[in-house]
């Protein structure tokens, strides 16, 4: 079962979904779809809600940017790396891989 469509997924427009109790924002970048924890690890701020430049994600709330290959804080006042997700994607059908 797919998590969602990669033709719904636009680049630079996060997706907030909910999978198996967790909150995972999913991102397109190119021919390439991210999933990383939904929530900044600085403040209670959904990252679905950020804005993305290249493979950055940033949190609207205080301006923390992650990297969403790897999940690494980038810039303060977030310092704490957060989770990512594998992903697999066939034909259509992106699923995030818990």
């Amino acid at each position: 079962m797919a998590d969602l469509s990669l033709a719904t997924l636009v680049e630079g427009k996060p997706v907030k979904i909910e999978k198996d109790g967790k909150t995972i924002c999913v991102t397109r970048v190119g021919e390439e779809v991210f999933a990383i924890d939904d929530t900044c690890s600085h403040s209670d701020a959904s990252l679905s809600e950020g804005d993305v430049s290249g493979f950055k994600i940033e949190c609207w709330l205080h301006g923390a940017e992650f990297d969403l290959r790897t999940g690494e804080a980038l810039t303060p006042p977030a310092v704490a790396p957060l989770k990512t997700y594998g992903i697999h994607v066939d034909g259509d059908s992106v699923t995030v891989e818990i």
